[in-house]
């Protein structure tokens, strides 16, 4: 079972030693088995060679690149290495505007309801919080009516206030950018890792995106990484430092109850990706993901 994220900074090289990556840094030398690496992020200036990127690809193991600003501008994953991808990818063409609606409403439904209980985390005022549970109860198969939008407008404004923006450039912004795009590598990697396609999802449907279905699948975690950044980020730090960094990324390992069992978020999002291949297969419900069970495994 994978479980390590590597986080490499101006490292001298990367590469392969037998059946691990070898590190290069400052003189010294590590060695970490593959068969333990979910993800690796990498910044700075790293030399890696072909050997490593193509063993990544076949552990599955996710390479997330980020720009000399730390922030993440490139991933790379595995190509077509699930034992039966063209069954999956035939089934997944198959799946019904029907299932597709009845599928995003529980999705969008979980975020909206972790948003909710983030809000009562942050004590917003009743009137608010009562708006975000009526358009909460409004969703309709498809959201064909936006509840989403109008959801997380009265969330954003009453969190960080009426003249915020997701355009802004400021701390909360800037950590919240690099949180989702840590936690929209850890979901392509699953996604790729079940043989399924990237680019055809239930609601997302542009055709510039090649992350369609992973953007689907990583709304209900949003507003857990919300918390996570509120909680271990804007009270600590007043910009995106390195360590900064890697309390964000950190956020993948945190324990979190799904069900009756405790285990790490990345392992949940696992899972509810099975839940997910269950439900539109079987026309079943996908289990929830809920931030109070991420928040009561903290305790």
């Amino acid at each position: 079972m994978t479980w390590r994220i590597i986080h490499i900074k101006e490292s001298e090289r990367l590469q392969l030693k037998l059946d691990n990556l070898e590190i290069f840094k400052g003189g010294s030398k590590y060695l970490i088995p593959l068969s333990d690496i979910s993800m690796v992020v990498i910044e700075g200036n790293t030399s890696v060679t072909t050997n490593i990127l193509a063993q990544f690809t076949k552990h599955n193991i996710a390479l997330v690149i980020c720009d000399n600003k730390y922030l993440p501008t490139g991933l790379l994953l595995n190509y077509g290495n699930y034992h039966r991808t063209a069954k999956r990818v035939l089934e997944q063409i198959q799946w019904t505007e029907e299932q597709k609606q009845l599928l995003w409403k529980e999705i969008v439904g979980q975020k909206i309801l972790n948003q909710i209980e983030f809000a009562v985390y942050k004590k917003i005022t009743d009137e608010r919080l009562m708006t975000m549970i009526e358009l909460h109860n409004q969703l309709q198969p498809g959201d064909t009516s936006n509840r989403e939008g109008h959801v997380a407008k009265v969330y954003f404004n009453s969190l960080y206030g009426l003249d915020f923006t997701r355009d802004d450039e400021c701390l909360t912004n800037g950590a919240m950018n690099y949180g989702y795009a840590i936690v929209r590598a850890a979901m392509a990697r699953i996604i790729v890792g079940q043989g399924l396609m990237t680019m055809m999802g239930i609601f997302h449907k542009n055709e510039f995106n090649s992350f369609n279905l992973v953007d689907d699948l990583m709304e209900p975690f949003r507003p857990l990484m919300d918390y996570w950044i509120d909680r271990m980020i804007l009270p600590e730090y007043e910009f995106l430092t390195y360590e900064a960094r890697l309390t964000i990324i950190n956020f993948l390992n945190q324990p979190m109850y799904y069900g009756t069992k405790k285990s790490t978020v990345e392992q949940v999002m696992k899972k509810f990706v099975s839940s997910f291949l269950k439900s539109v297969t079987k026309n079943g419900g996908i289990h929830e993901v809920l931030l109070r069970d991420f928040m009561e495994a903290e305790r």
